[in-house]
């Protein structure tokens, strides 16, 4: 392994971590994790467990895809 290889294979690994980091962080404001539950209606609790469980099934898809590839 030269250089040039173990430079891109670092900088591909942050990039995925600060990625995913990323994409969770919105997932979760999306999710509506800002709001304790006690301040939230019924219907925005509702929605709120919809879009967890929504971002869920995104995740396991996204992982199943990457084993594929």
């Amino acid at each position: 392994m030269n250089m040039n290889q173990l430079i891109n294979m670092v900088i591909r690994m942050v990039m995925q971590k600060l990625m995913n980091f990323g994409i969770r962080k919105g997932t979760q404001l999306a999710a509506g994790k800002g709001k304790p539950a006690a301040e939230m209606t019924p219907a925005e609790r509702k929605a709120a467990r919809d879009m967890r469980a929504a971002v869920k099934r995104a995740r396991q898809a996204a992982r199943i895809t990457r084993r594929i590839r």
